[in-house]
């Protein structure tokens, strides 16, 4: 049997592929069926291959429909994150010249602002809700056949970086000449370096927001497999639990947030957790501390597998018993991958010296849309850097230090908030952590840690002088916050992304940073 969706839903079209939020189940041959007509919808309006659709949608089918539909018809689909406002979108939906706008009754007010200052066909603006000024994505697929459309090429997401360190650009990859189910093999088999199998039992659930690169394409992938797929609109520590219990879930993507969450449940609630189908959790988007996925492990077992990625590319993997032995590593890396940390003047560094990781994937690709000047600063030779910092161990080990961007300058000395963010998230009265660098007339920048406590901690100055002293019993004073603050939380996305310069930047304003 072939490893992509729409092969397998013509031989097993009662299959169910989907179950969406509100329980409701959708059958391969029913999400083969849409997908098609909007395929043949899309064509109808005069989109033809390499044109790019843009897409602010929850965790719906309709989000499923979309993508099987542009993979399939050669079409570039970009996914906007919908806690966006309106001038981000205008720019998103700008940049990636979109001829087609989908958007959900949450995000619809959104997109009408954006469409204020974005060029683009109303007729060509759809809502899977009721909303003014859109019309209804049932139209696009209205009297539209449901059969299997002509010229099928393959399509491809074009992601925005999340803009964490300054504005997004859109990843780019040529599209081939080639037939859809040739690249949804090999997105399926990327799977089995995890010791996932097609064709079996396979349940996977989604628990972050498929407009995330990594979540929609370990969903999609899924789907190649023949998985069965089960969409969470909203993401609660017991829902989750629960719906792994409900439909016997094997497999998910998470983020270390996620993995605090559970592990603040009561006990009872976590002693309670049938958890007997999991095979395989899988975590990156964000570093996890060791001691929290030393927590996890012990709770869910030796099931929890770590990558590291980006929308660009990638990248490792490490197995739960790898990690035990080298805790905090992100592992070696795939067998279509290799790595290289350079000094900053270009020369490899030895093993165990901290550098920029530099990644390749074969002949893998990309470019940053009409961004030349980033995409060169991006690739030394057929290897590229997303500006992490890291080094490799002598047995070929990759251990994240931070993003070159986020990295302290104190003293002339180099000091990476990861290392200090990991140590303070272990302090039981936090539950968030942001450790960033701020002006010092003497030093050229100090260690700054902001904290949101864990529910039911009032914060005070004791407790600032406690948080204090907790980070010296762990690392080096030259490390350690010269202040902390405190805050009812910090500004991350639902994928984990920390949004520090929102933090950092205030305290930068009107100063230039060495980084």
């Amino acid at each position: 049997m072939t490893l992509a969706f729409w092969s397998h839903a013509q031989e097993n079209p009662q299959h169910v592929a989907l179950i969406e939020p509100d329980g409701n189940s959708v059958t391969a041959g029913e999400l083969l069926a849409s997908a098609n007509q909007v395929v043949h919808g899309l064509r109808a309006l005069g989109l033809k291959r390499g044109d790019t659709i843009a897409v602010m949608l929850g965790n719906e089918r309709a989000m499923l429909e979309l993508y099987l539909a542009a993979t399939q018809a050669g079409l570039y689909i970009t996914p906007i994150n919908s806690n966006l406002a309106p001038p981000e979108v205008a720019y998103i939906v700008t940049d990636c010249d979109a001829k087609a706008l989908f958007c959900s009754a949450n995000t619809a007010v959104i997109c009408r602002r954006a469409l204020e200052e974005a060029t683009l066909d109303r007729q060509a603006c759809f809502c899977t809700g009721a909303a003014e000024g859109f019309r209804p994505f049932a139209d696009l697929k209205r009297e539209k056949p449901t059969t299997m459309p002509s010229e099928r090429r393959v399509g491809a997401s074009m992601t925005y970086t999340s803009g964490t360190t300054g504005r997004p650009k859109g990843v780019r990859r040529p599209l081939p000449d080639i037939a859809p189910e040739v690249v949804a093999e090999q997105l399926a088999m990327f799977l089995s370096l995890f010791g996932i199998k097609a064709h079996d039992d396979g349940v996977h659930i989604v628990v972050s927001p498929l407009y995330h690169t990594a979540v929609l394409n370990f969903c999609t992938s899924h789907l190649h497999l023949g998985h069965t797929i089960v969409l969470m609109s909203k993401w609660t520590p017991q829902s989750m639990l629960d719906l792994i219990a409900k439909h016997r879930v094997t497999s998910t993507h998470m983020v270390p947030t996620q993995f605090n969450r559970l592990l603040g449940l009561p006990e009872e609630a976590r002693k309670a957790a049938d958890l007997s189908s999991l095979r395989h959790v899988i975590h990156s988007a964000a570093p996890c501390p060791v001691d929290v996925k030393h927590k996890m492990l012990a709770w869910w077992g030796t099931c929890i597998y770590e990558y590291y990625a980006a929308s660009e590319g990638g990248g490792t993997l490490v197995t739960p018993a790898q990690w035990l032995e080298r805790p905090g590593t992100v592992g070696k890396a795939w067998p279509i991958s290799k790595l290289r940390i350079s000094r900053d003047d270009g020369t490899e560094a030895a093993p165990g010296e901290v550098g920029t990781v530099y990644m390749s994937m074969g002949q893998h690709k990309f470019a940053y849309h009409k961004d030349a000047a980033k995409t060169a600063s991006s690739w030394k030779d057929d290897h590229f850097t997303v500006g992490d910092a890291g080094y490799l161990d002598a047995d070929g080990y990759l251990f994240l230090c931070d993003r070159k961007s986020d990295m302290i300058i104190s003293g002339g000395v180099n000091i990476y908030p990861a290392e200090i963010e990991a140590a303070l998230g272990a302090h039981p009265k936090i539950a968030d952590v942001a450790v960033f660098g701020i002006p010092d007339d003497d030093w050229g920048e100090q260690v700054k840690a902001v904290v949101e406590l864990a529910e039911g901690v009032e914060a005070s100055p004791a407790l600032a002088d406690e948080v204090l002293a907790f980070c010296r019993e762990r690392l080096a004073a030259f490390k350690c916050p010269k202040t902390v603050d405190f805050t009812s939380q910090l500004p991350r996305d639902p994928n984990g992304k920390l949004y520090k310069r929102r933090l950092r930047d205030p305290y930068w304003a009107g100063r230039d940073r060495a980084i």
